[in-house]
């Protein structure tokens, strides 16, 4: 028989969810309570499913989006998750089935772009979608930072409170869309997210434990930053603490309030190394250290993917630092956001418009992606073959437009 893809009836959920947990590896099993919880915050027209025969095979998800851009507005995206494929069905054409059904739908509900974080590098590229931010995690040997263990506070009148869930819940969606605004590539978090997040609600993918919260108070009294982590417990042979603390999240709307909370962590009794989590590649943390070397990397890697799906309105969108024209020759197998467009772009907004003018640069959609929020070289991707550079110097008029001061970060999983 031949494999049905469609979308997934509120009957078929927890054979869905069982499905998805088969393609991630985890225990195939959920408790009806968790179907119940689960089913309004995730059953939606936009989740599809493979059946062979009346059981899922194959399992995806899309849902709406906000997405930071250079400049600080922010574009509608269709974000991609919880993709996975059983390994009986594997090579059988069924996620780009479900994808392309789901970008075609996201293109005509006006969607600029589609997100994702992937699993596996290899596979995403065929479907239009391009590295745009990658993130670095970074281990700090505590005692070699040369900070000061009597650490007590900021000495700039801004002070450090433990808080709990409940408080979080409270202050940081706020703190998020302030932080949100100034960061491209950040998304917004929804109130399960904070929920989930939080400890409010517990699902069977991950065991709660309930982490530590701080926040930075400015002098002013105003909340510029969230500090989550949890820490382990261990012992050396001469009865010493050697305890890690590792970062759920840390965010900042001030260098002030992030030199302060990881301070802070460093400061704390028994700490004698953190993981950072996942933080931008040009993140501050090891200059905020007096001895940098104390930090060293210990993941770098791609993270947020983008697929652009309204060439115009997405270069539109967002800032540029210089006043440049380019056109660009885009090629879409899918046939979603192909074409001959110029861009006039200038630090006072941007114009982007289909043109018939002799192309500067020939690249696929998934280099535009990769682009399109200020982290890869043009020119890099011009030496490793990816873009043709159709006009001398095209290039690097590109880089001067699409680069971006700071690196984009993604803080979030989805």
């Amino acid at each position: 028989m031949s494999v049905d893809v469609r979308t997934v009836t509120e009957s078929e959920f927890p054979d869905w969810l069982r499905a998805l947990a088969t393609g991630f590896l985890r225990p195939p099993v959920f408790p009806p309570e968790e179907v119940a919880e689960r089913l309004p915050h995730l059953h939606s027209p936009r989740m599809r499913g493979a059946f062979d025969d009346g059981r899922c095979v194959a399992t995806y998800r899309s849902f709406a989006q906000e997405l930071t851009v250079p400049g600080g507005a922010t574009v509608a995206a269709c974000a991609v998750s919880q993709v996975t494929v059983s390994p009986t069905h594997r090579r059988r054409g069924l996620l780009t089935r479900m994808i392309g059904a789901d970008l075609a739908e996201a293109k005509e509900r006006g969607d600029v772009l589609a997100t994702l974080i992937a699993a596996e590098y290899p596979i995403y590229g065929r479907y239009g979608f391009g590295p745009a931010a990658s993130v670095a995690e970074w281990e700090i040997d505590v005692p070699r930072t040369g900070l000061d263990k009597r650490w007590a506070g900021p000495g700039d009148g801004g002070r450090i409170d433990l808080v709990d869930g409940a408080d979080v819940r409270k202050l940081g969606p706020e703190l998020h869309e302030r932080f949100r605004a100034g960061q491209h590539g950040a998304i917004d978090r929804s109130e399960r997210w904070w929920q989930l997040n939080t400890g409010q609600v517990v699902t069977s993918v991950e065991p709660w434990t309930e982490p530590f919260y701080a926040v930075h108070r400015s002098a002013r009294g105003e909340v510029e930053g969230l500090l989550v982590y949890r820490a382990d417990e261990k012992w050396g042979d001469g009865k010493q603490p050697l305890n890690t603390a590792t970062v759920r999240d840390l965010i900042a709307v001030s260098p002030a309030a992030e030199r302060a909370l990881w301070h802070f962590l460093c400061a704390v009794d028994w700490i004698t190394t953190v993981r950072t989590g996942y933080r931008a590649g040009d993140d501050l943390l090891p200059h905020l250290l007096p001895d940098p070397r104390a930090a060293r990397i210990v993941t770098q890697a791609d993270y947020l993917w983008v697929r652009l799906l309204d060439v115009v309105r997405a270069l539109e969108a967002r800032a540029y630092a210089v006043p440049a024209s380019l056109v660009l020759e885009v090629h879409d197998a899918a046939g979603h956001a192909g074409g001959r467009f110029r861009l006039d772009a200038s630090p006072d907004g941007a114009v982007c418009a289909p043109s018939s003018e002799s192309p500067d640069l020939t690249l696929d959609v998934r280099e535009l992606g990769a682009l399109y929020l200020g982290e890869e070289s043009t020119v890099r991707l011009a030496a490793l073959g990816r873009i043709a550079e159709d006009s001398a110097g095209a290039a690097a008029v590109a880089d001067a437009l699409f680069r971006t001061p700071r690196r984009p970060w993604c803080p979030d999983i989805f």
